[in-house]
């Protein structure tokens, strides 16, 4: 898993976040395959509802259809 540095981290813009609060950062396809597995452990612990869920696989998806183009 690629870290973020808590600089790297504030430096980046809302948009590189899926979840309003700044919640699961997805600036490149590393981060974003990391928030899909996160998302999907989150939900089924029942700390994400279904709808966030959707959101953060969406985004992702974008974040990954981007870097393999």
């Amino acid at each position: 898993m690629s870290k973020l540095t808590a600089a790297e981290r504030d430096a980046l813009p809302d948009s590189a976040f899926a979840l309003p609060g700044r919640r699961y950062p997805i600036p490149d396809a590393t981060h974003a395959r990391d928030a899909l597995a996160r998302a999907s452990e989150m939900l089924h612990k029942g700390h994400l509802s279904q709808e966030e869920y959707a959101t953060i696989h969406s985004k992702a998806e974008d974040v990954l259809r981007r870097e393999r183009l």
